[in-house]
């Protein structure tokens, strides 16, 4: 059996009295494609810098390929990319010479990877970092977190001032090394792209694991959003079926989330009049935003 890429055993980190995470327990395996989502202040940010080593864990374990992140910071950096959510170089770098830098610093000759990068994210290797736009940064962010291929993708908001072509490019090129075995363990609030890319998430809300499976199991396990628009508006006023949670009633139609099965609902709607009815799965927005405010467990 092959280590897990990450693996976090009742991980806390304090900052004094306050609360950066508290007994996060959580593994990864490798060649995954894993999304690490939450509010802002949830903890994400305090969790990637203990398993990039610039924090070192309060309580409990960060480890990766099997080494605990503080104790061998060093040479586990080695074998991580790692895409900061502020990407900052010096303003009088051009991606060269940020790719000459790079080389220096990884031991060996990156100028081929990192061109071939650029070319695919479309970026002008000669403009200096004062130049460029927000997105074009992160476009050189990205190829000096990949050009070296690192056995974990560490990423923090990747594809942030991307337009819409250049999301899509992003995505293959992590496919890609996701497909050749690479970990991609990254933070995102872009729900599109986490439901494009990502094979398991995990969701923490303050500080804590709220949430670790696949999209396909959420979505399962959160039931069915329905709408149903009643003929007769006295048959809205009556109290609905314990399957079924009406969050809005308004005139003759019930919005609501769908305890039961569709069975269920379609057998205690006969009879009735019906003027529209529609059952279908929360869009991921809901899904995860009832994570954020606490609603599910």
């Amino acid at each position: 059996m092959s280590l897990a890429a990450i693996l976090l055993e009742e991980l806390t980190k304090t900052y004094g009295e306050r609360r950066g995470v508290e007994a996060l327990s959580l593994s990864v395996p490798e060649g995954c494609l894993f999304g690490f989502l939450g509010p802002n202040g949830a903890g994400k940010s305090t969790t990637i810098r203990v398993l990039t080593a610039m924090l070192r864990a309060t309580r409990g374990r960060a480890s990766l390929f099997g080494r605990e992140c503080w104790r061998h910071g060093a040479s586990l950096r080695r074998e991580i990319g790692y895409l900061p959510g502020d990407v900052r170089l010096y303003e009088w770098m051009n991606g060269e010479s940020a790719l000459r830098w790079l080389s220096r610093v990884r031991g060996r000759d990156l100028r081929r990877e990192g061109s071939e990068l650029a070319a695919r994210l479309a970026l002008d290797l000669r403009t200096r970092v004062r130049q460029m736009s927000r997105g074009t940064r992160q476009k050189l962010g990205i190829v000096l977190a990949l050009a070296h291929h690192p056995r974990l993708l560490i990423l923090d908001e990747p594809s942030a001032g991307l337009d819409p072509l250049m999301q899509a490019e992003f995505r293959a090129i992590l496919r890609e090394r996701a497909a050749a075995g690479v970990t991609v363990f990254f933070s995102s609030h872009t729900l599109g792209e986490v439901e494009q890319l990502c094979e398991r998430i995990a969701i923490v809300r303050e500080g804590r694991l709220v949430a670790d499976t696949t999209l396909h199991e959420l979505r399962r396990r959160s039931g069915h959003v329905v709408e149903i628009t009643f003929c007769n508006p006295s048959d809205a006023a009556v109290p609905p079926p314990p399957f079924l949670r009406v969050t809005s009633c308004k005139g003759a139609t019930w919005s609501g989330v769908l305890t039961g099965t569709p069975d269920d609902l379609t057998r205690y709607l006969a009879g009735r009049g019906i003027a529209d009815l529609s059952i279908g799965r929360p869009d991921l927005e809901t899904l995860f935003q009832s994570y954020y405010a606490g609603e599910s467990s």
